[in-house]
């Protein structure tokens, strides 16, 4: 059986540590470096692989013709970093990766929207080594994805955080009731709002807006540590754990507990039971609901 990677969200490099010292295999630094020099990149993956963990960089940015410059200069200068991967979200930014840093791990953004292994076999063939899935996709169509893909074509999914299903790229709110065009580093509007069903008068949804955009329609957060044998069968190679609306405290604690639920089902798979403190631990520092998403129902299947 195939040994799954725990992989988690840093913010800067202490957060990094954090993660590391509470039992990740990997972290992820996105926002293309917000908190995080190149001199403190270089710091953070030497820390990391004296430990046998892994450093990725994210560049979830959908790029206009002004920017391409720009993103060309940051990604050279990640070239001697010794990051292990480099996420991208489109076919510009994955040919601009592949003729900068030619020997660099490309994985794909779940914002590229792989729902099935055609759409998967089609980036593996331009040279995506990992695929990290749609949030909308249960265990069963994950399943099929491995089957029919590649054996060394890796799979992501996330098992722990703020569920997006709605991302506009800009700032509606902001703009709309303000009349201003919203700056990409500098929130306009600081009020909150939420959504309301008709059908369920009080289950608020509430809105989201930071400097990546606005998120409508966000759910519960997912939390699948109940379920760890159900990811890991279906043939995921890493289980992510978002950070997104949380700090570094948060995401600590959520590594630690997904890690004695992981390394308790490869101790023993056939007798692996939910230990309820796991979730007990979560609960504490977490002031939204949790849900199991799309990942136990197959929401595509014919009755």
């Amino acid at each position: 059986m195939h040994k799954v990677e725990l992989l988690a969200e840093a913010f800067n490099l202490n957060s990094l540590k954090l993660n590391i010292e509470n039992g990740c295999d990997a972290v992820y630094i996105g926002d293309e470096l917000k908190n995080f020099s190149i001199g403190e990149l270089k710091k953070s993956v030497e820390y990391a692989h004296n430990r046998d963990k892994k450093v990725y960089v994210s560049l979830n940015k959908i790029p206009h013709e002004n920017d391409i410059n720009e993103i060309k200069k940051y990604i050279k200068s990640l070239i001697d970093t010794g990051i292990d991967a480099i996420v991208v979200i489109e076919p510009g930014i994955l040919n601009i990766v592949r003729d900068v840093c030619k020997n660099i791990t490309i994985h794909l953004s779940d914002q590229a929207n792989v729902t099935n292994y055609e759409t998967a076999i089609f980036w593996y063939n331009q040279g995506v080594k990992r695929v990290i899935v749609s949030k909308e996709l249960s265990c069963e169509e994950i399943g099929q994805i491995r089957l029919k893909s590649p054996i060394d074509m890796e799979i992501e999914a996330l098992a722990h955080g703020a569920l997006f299903i709605s991302h506009s790229g800009r700032k509606l709110l902001s703009n709309f009731l303000t009349g201003k065009k919203a700056n990409k580093d500098k929130m306009i509007n600081s009020k909150k709002y939420s959504l309301v069903e008709e059908k369920r008068p009080g289950k608020y949804f509430p809105v989201y807006e930071d400097e990546r955009g606005t998120f409508l329609f966000n759910t519960e957060d997912l939390c699948m540590i109940e379920y760890i044998p159900d990811l890991i069968k279906c043939g995921i190679t890493s289980l992510r754990i978002d950070g997104k609306m949380k700090d570094e405290k948060y995401v600590a604690a959520a590594i630690k507990a997904y890690r004695k639920a992981i390394d308790t089902f490869y101790s023993e798979p056939n007798a692996w039971k939910f230990d309820p403190i796991w979730l007990e631990d979560l609960n504490k520092l977490n002031n939204r609901n949790f849900t199991s998403g799309f990942y136990l129902d197959n929401p595509n299947k014919e009755e």
